[in-house]
Parts: C-alpha cells; structure tokens; sequence
C-alpha cells in the first residue's frame, strides 16, 4: 500500500501496524497530528485511546498500560517530553516497554511552539537521573518515521525498555508517499515459562527477563526503587543495586550491533564529511551532490540510531577527511560526538542555526564547504 503521509501520520501508521493497541497523551504542537489520527483509529480497530489531562498522567498511564498486556505508545514535543522524563525512568527501572515519539521544536520552554530544532538529543539520552541507557531512533523521511516506530516497538518488546522516536517538525509536517508492507510483524515480550522465572534477572545480560501478565496468576511486584530479582525492595544493598542497573545498562550497550543504524555515502574517498541525522541530514546529502559536481570529495555519514551511538562510522570517516562538518538545528549537541570519536588532524567544525522556522540549506553547507577548504 502506497499512501501521501506526513512525518507525523507516518509514525501513527506504524505504531497502528506495529500493533498498538493503547495511545495516551496531550495534545502539543507539532506533535498533534499523531494524536489525532490515534483517537480516529484506535477505537475503530478494538484498541483504546486517552486524552490524558497533562504530560505526566500520558507518560503513567501508558506504563499502567504495558504492564496490562498493551502495545503502548505516547508523543509529545519538548516541553511535555520534559514532563515524561521521571516517567520514562520509571519505565527503564521497571523494565516497561513503551514507545515515546518526541517531534522536536525550539525551546527552551515554550520557545517556539510551531518551529523545528534539534535541540532535545541529549535531553533524549540523558533526560533521566541516575545510570540508564535508553535507545533512540532518528528518521529523515515520512517513509523512515513508519519505519523506525515499528522498529521502535519491536526493539520495547524485545528488551522491555522505553524507546525514544526522535523526530522535528520539518519532518513531522512533511508529507511524502510512504510504502507500507501488506505485512508486519512484531514479536510479543517474552513471556514466564512457569510461575517461578525471575521478572527481574535474566542469566544473559542481553537477554531482557520474561514480563509476566498481570491478573494471570503471577505474584508480582512493580517498584521505582532498587529491587532483587522476584520485585521485592532493597534499597541498602550494594550489590543488589550494581547488580540491577548494570544488567539495565548492558542490556542496551551489549545489544549495541543489533541497535546501532547508520547510512553512508561516497566516505572511502571522502576529503571532506558531514555528520548529520534527521531533517537535516537531507540538506546535507543535497550538499554532497552538490560538492561532488564541482569535484570535492565529499561525503555523509547519517545516523539513524542516535543512542546507543557506536563511534567507530565516525572514527573511520576522520581517518580519511581532512574536514568533518555537523550541521545542527541547536547550538551543537552531536558535534561533541563527533569531537570525542575524532583524531589526528582532521578539523571538526560545526554548523548552527535554530529558530524562526528556518531549514539549514545544501547551498550553505555546500558554501561553507568551499570556505573551508579554500576553494571559493
């Protein structure tokens, strides 16, 4: 099936075929859009829809969801992700799987409430307090927002942890054609193989435990706090602690080649590299067609999987370029990646503008390019 979807459609439609079956939030621009069509299909599909009365109650109510057997999902922009955040602790401390889509705007607080950023990356990675480690997802295209949600919901699943769909408003209300497969599948949680398993240990660190259904004769326990392996609380204890939030911890960075999503393009001769995700990263492979044509050796590195964030795509194009260009709607969060992963000569410099609605340009980047190398 071939429909013209936005950004914002696009992730509804993916998070329907993902199975989804419970959706709750707020409505905030830009991220509306995905409510709307949720409260329109939910209900005509056995599922059910809430309008929540804030960004906190959507965020508890969809992990009260999880925890019933739902396919789970929320969406917000920046000042209401900020309101999920202890949620989406709580979730990683529990072992709650859910998806959370984030259509980034410019901010801080209200900022500028129809304008694309891409100001919230870091908030994305490191919003929670404490050790915690939760994937994040970053499509360019409506096609990739259908795309990277049913994988976000098949990654929740699979490792029962929260999962961040980190979109903005450039691509949130662009509309393309997007190609939806006849069929989908995404695995269920695993479930206990008696009542005794563990719900909170797994012998293989990667391997995230069973989550037993509740109101099926499983005793349970659900807490926030530090707990062994059965729920029970522990909170003085050392071990149980390091125990807990390291095998938190492993379960995402020791999945890290099955979570990890890039896309390059012309790198192995690159004399110059761009570093990009999201809407920005489609001015930047405009610039590379550009550059190229006037017999620059540029080339891309897109990432598609923002955390956990492998660095080595980024290590092998700063072996070959003399430049390395990041191009950020923000005042530069992903350069510092790009920094810490870079050595030996090559310059990194990175290239910002945010708010007031505008994208950056292939021309400027095509420009700055030239001034840097000094070929104007």
């Amino acid at each position: 099936m071939r429909k013209l979807l936005t950004g914002n459609e696009a992730i509804a439609e993916g998070a329907l075929a993902a199975g989804c079956n419970f959706y709750a939030g707020y409505p905030i621009t830009p991220s509306s859009e995905i409510m709307h069509l949720m409260a329109e299909e939910l209900p005509r599909r056995g599922g059910v829809f809430y309008q929540a009365e804030d960004e906190i109650a959507a965020i508890n109510a969809i992990i009260g969801a999880s925890w019933a057997g739902a396919r789970a999902m929320t969406a917000t922009s920046g000042p209401g992700f900020s309101l999920m955040q202890e949620g989406i602790g709580y979730a990683v401390m529990t072992e709650t799987p859910l998806v959370v889509a984030n259509v980034m705007r410019a901010g801080p607080a209200t900022g500028q409430a129809t304008k694309p950023a891409q100001g919230d990356l870091m908030q994305a990675r490191w919003g929670r307090h404490g050790d915690q480690a939760v994937p994040v997802l970053a499509p360019s295209t409506p096609q990739e927002c259908f795309d990277l949600t049913v994988r976000a919901f098949a990654i929740a699943e699979e490792l029962r942890t929260p999962v961040i769909v980190l979109s903005d408003e450039f691509i949130g209300h662009g509309r393309e054609v997007v190609e939806i497969p006849e069929e989908i599948s995404v695995p269920s949680r695993r479930a206990p193989t008696g009542k005794d398993e563990a719900p909170f240990d797994s012998p293989d660190p990667r391997v995230a435990p069973p989550m037993p259904p509740l109101g099926e004769g499983y005793y349970v326990l659900v807490t926030g706090s530090t707990h062994d392996a059965y729920g029970y609380r522990d909170t003085r204890s050392f071990e149980t602690h390091y125990r807990l939030v390291k095998r938190l911890w492993d379960k995402i960075w020791l999945n890290l080649d099955k979570l990890f999503e890039y896309e390059e393009e012309n790198v192995d001769d690159a004399e110059l590299g761009f570093v990009a995700f999201g809407s920005t990263a489609r001015s930047v492979a405009k610039a590379v067609e550009i550059l190229r044509a006037r017999g620059v050796r540029a080339g891309y590195l897109r990432l598609k999987t923002l955390w956990p964030l492998d660095l080595k795509p980024i290590r092998r194009l700063a072996e070959t370029a003399k430049v390395i260009i990041v191009p950020e709607l923000s005042l530069g969060q992903l350069v510092l990646d790009v920094e810490r992963a870079a050595s030996g000569d090559v310059r990194i410099v990175g290239y910002n503008k945010v708010g007031g609605g505008e994208p950056i340009y292939p021309s400027e980047l095509a420009r700055l390019a030239l001034e840097v190398l000094g070929r104007v």
